[in-house]
């Protein structure tokens, strides 16, 4: 008989790559077929911003990494199957961006993600 042990989700390593901007390590935590759903001003809940695959999320992340944005993870909760966080972040000039996000897991990877964001105008 073979006991397979359950893959875990690194929420150390996920706060550390958001934290520091390292566009591979997030992406890294993605599953191949994820999908990534954005809701901001620009995209209401009916229509959000959709990702989906490991080429869409990684031309996103690579975008936003690129960026002079300081970002801050508090308030991870993760229970094995699903993780929540709020990430803070602002720009060199001061404006502020909040994200709060709930993403389901799936053999130690984000499967599908909800990002809900808003920033200074």
């Amino acid at each position: 008989m073979t006991i397979t042990q359950p893959t875990t989700f690194d929420t150390t390593a996920l706060v550390r790559a958001i934290e520091a901007r390292d566009a591979d390590a997030v992406v890294a935590l993605y599953a191949g077929d994820a999908v990534l759903s954005i809701v901001d001003r620009d995209h209401p809940p009916s229509t959000p911003r959709t990702l989906t695959g490991a080429s869409e999320i990684d031309h996103y992340y690579r975008e936003l990494c690129g960026r002079n944005i300081e970002h801050r993870v508090s308030g991870l909760v993760s229970d094995g199957e699903t993780v929540a966080f709020q990430q803070d972040c602002r720009y060199p000039e001061g404006g502020r961006v909040v994200c709060l996000t709930v993403a389901r897991l799936r053999d130690g990877r984000i499967h599908s993600q909800t990002l809900v964001q808003a920033w200074d105008d």
